[in-house]
């Protein structure tokens, strides 16, 4: 960690800065390198949306919102989770992205010496949050198919339990979980009187099956997602989370304290992309999902990737960090290694995220690399 400053607060030194940035720095040297790292989509923000925002912006829409978000666009969004879940409790707001959401929801109920479920791969921020609130994150191993055990987090609970964080589709994995797994965990959740928080960033992105979420089997469930992945706005920080009214009232009070609203004027524009229609995009990114299945068939041992736009692959050789130096260094290939989202380094992560060219080019790499 190298030297602290004696002002750090202790909390600084349980978590480590993204491990990702050290592939963009890495990459960073490169002059033209074949991009498979980034988590964010590679389409833009459709036109008609950028002129609502253009369009607030010019009306002067620039002061603050309310803490919970434009009145039309929550209203909107509530309407929305109505027609989803008939939970007559259920109350949503509007978040500044889905990162915002999900420290809102874990800093408003952990308290330090919580325990905090995380499934293993994770995405880097849920172990981070946890540790930021005093709570300990207590890993539960999902390889080799990265589906849920039920019977394995059962055993993982303890008195101090408060917490299950789930995330399908999944980043690092691209898995999705079975609804009959979401179901179980949802209801362990609920007789065990653990909160379940349930990151949906990526419930646009599924390929083969219609998206479920563990709310559907659990009114209690506190959901967090947004426009970020779906709409390709992510600099936007657009979210918004749902959940029991009393927690979603509290998260209320802390966003007022911190974010104080989501960007105001976007919010309008967040309010067409409701109903703005995608799905061309989906179905472009699951061909590309496809396009890396087929590639790396043979090649690699890797999991079928249903959702999200990631797949996670086994290394032929060496460690996940020795694979993506070489990749990194000698082929100018950027991809993550899985150490980053695990506590073992075995995986790395490909993000399809990206032209089909950078994809084939990348993919022509990979298999070179496996020939090794």
């Amino acid at each position: 960690m190298g030297m602290t400053h004696p002002w750090l607060a202790q909390r600084m030194t349980r978590f480590d800065a993204s491990g990702i940035r050290k592939v963009f720095e890495l990459g960073a040297k490169l002059k033209d390198p074949v991009n498979l790292s980034i988590g964010q989509p590679d389409f833009d923000v459709p036109e008609e949306l950028k002129q609502s925002a253009v369009e607030a912006i010019r009306q002067g829409k620039n002061g603050y919102s309310l803490t919970q978000g434009v009145t039309a666009f929550q209203e909107r969004l509530q309407a929305e989770i109505a027609k989803k879940y008939n939970h007559p409790d259920r109350e949503v707001f509007v978040t500044s992205g889905t990162s915002g959401g999900l420290m809102l929801a874990v800093l408003t109920l952990v308290n330090p010496g919580d325990e905090v479920i995380v499934f293993d791969p994770y995405f880097v921020m849920y172990d981070a949050l946890v540790h930021v609130a005093g709570g300990v994150p207590v890993y539960v191993d999902t390889y080799p198919d990265f589906q849920i055990d039920v019977n394995r987090v059962e055993a993982a609970l303890t008195a101090r339990t408060k917490m299950i964080i789930v995330n399908s589709p999944a980043n690092p994995t691209g898995a999705v979980l079975s609804a009959q797994s979401l179901c179980e965990l949802a209801e362990l959740a609920e007789r065990r009187n653990v909160a379940l928080l349930s990151d949906e960033i990526y419930c646009d992105f599924c390929y083969d099956e219609p998206f479920v979420s563990p709310a559907k089997y659990n009114p209690q469930t506190i959901v967090v997602a947004g426009f970020s992945k779906s709409h390709g706005m992510p600099g936007w920080r657009l979210g918004f989370a749902h959940g029991p009214r009393e927690i979603i009232q509290q998260m209320l009070k802390l966003q007022q304290y911190s974010f104080v609203c989501a960007p105001h004027p976007l919010q309008w524009a967040g309010l067409r992309a409701v109903d703005y229609d995608m799905q061309p995009v989906y179905q472009a990114y699951k061909r590309k999902r496809d396009l890396v299945v087929e590639c790396l068939r043979g090649y690699y041992e890797m999991v079928m990737p249903s959702g999200a736009f990631y797949a996670f692959p086994r290394v032929p050789w060496g460690t996940a960090t020795e694979f993506v130096t070489q990749a990194i260094e000698r082929f100018g290939l950027l991809i993550i290694p899985g150490g980053v989202f695990s506590r073992q380094d075995t995986h790395f992560r490909i993000s399809y995220a990206a032209p089909d060219e950078t994809i084939q080019r990348g993919m022509g790499i990979l298999r070179e690399m496996a020939r090794r």
